[in-house]
């Protein structure tokens, strides 16, 4: 909330408030995205749906590195809230698309667009570019392919977020990082974090500006023996590329969807505490 307060509004009050516009700006959409991620983690937790190994999406790797304890629950926080804020006070005219090529395809399209760049390899032919709207457009028109813009206020993981970097890294060097207790695939290698890695406060100073390596991380749970990715957010964006289970779906009721989610996590022999669900 302390991020809301020059508003006069608490995060409860954006996330279930009638102003959607609201819930949309980067320094709201991220703490709202934590405390909901956190929350639906805690609430499996609480029925027996545990993971043997976390991966999140660029924020959602801060909510994975709190649940794998390398962030007290008050320095998760701060981190998000700097991120967010920082992120939103940026100058507006970014954007991001989603487009159907390859990693390879994508770099060369950018190539010689100074504030241009791959923000995330979501899948084999599956990529999100980032920059201001104008050139964005362009390299997608040279690409000869069509586009999803993604509903976001800035350019993340674009040159377009490089002047709050140093900013976000002294906030980042005030707290305490540890090391996880679950292993985490890090959005910015594409594999496992080793020692030293997630507890390194100039990691997450680069894990806001470099390409999330999504895609890689998928391989990574692979080569552990993941059988079944379950999605813990708002929505089905990222179960879908990797055959995993969505808990909540779009115009669906939650208590429906998410038990039903949990029903297909037990079908893929994932454990559920039934008794304490029911």
């Amino acid at each position: 909330d302390e991020v809301l307060g020059v508003l006069g509004l608490g995060l409860r009050e954006v996330m279930w408030g009638g102003d959607e516009g609201l819930l949309g700006r980067t320094e709201f959409t991220q703490p709202a995205l934590f405390a909901f991620e956190v929350a639906l983690f805690r609430l499996l937790e609480s029925w027996g749906v545990v993971p043997d190994v976390v991966v999140g999406h660029s924020v959602g790797e801060v909510v994975a590195a709190f649940v794998a304890g390398v962030l007290s629950l008050e320095d998760a926080g701060r981190l998000v809230v700097a991120r967010a804020g920082l992120l939103g006070g940026l100058p507006g005219g970014g954007g991001m698309v989603s487009v159907g090529v390859s990693e390879g395809v994508a770099l060369e399209a950018v190539a010689g667009w100074d504030r241009v760049s791959v923000a995330a390899v979501n899948g084999v032919d599956r990529v999100v570019l980032s920059g201001p709207v104008g050139d964005v457009g362009r390299v997608v028109e040279g690409l000869g392919v069509e586009g999803r813009w993604l509903g976001v206020s800035h350019a993340f993981h674009s040159p377009l977020v490089e002047p709050v970097l140093g900013e976000f890294g002294r906030v980042v060097e005030g707290l305490v990082l540890g090391e996880p207790v679950v292993p985490v695939v890090s959005n910015v290698t594409g594999g496992v974090a080793g020692v030293g890695l997630l507890s390194d406060p100039g990691y997450w100073v680069r894990h806001v500006r470099e390409t999330v390596r999504f895609h890689e991380g998928v391989e990574a749970l692979r080569g552990l023996g993941v059988s079944t990715v379950v999605e813990v957010g708002p929505g089905a964006s990222l179960s879908s590329l990797v055959d995993g289970v969505a808990l909540l779906r779009r115009g669906r009721g939650e208590v429906e969807s998410l038990v039903e989610g949990v029903g297909r996590v037990f079908v893929r022999g994932g454990g559920v505490d039934w008794p304490v669900v029911l």
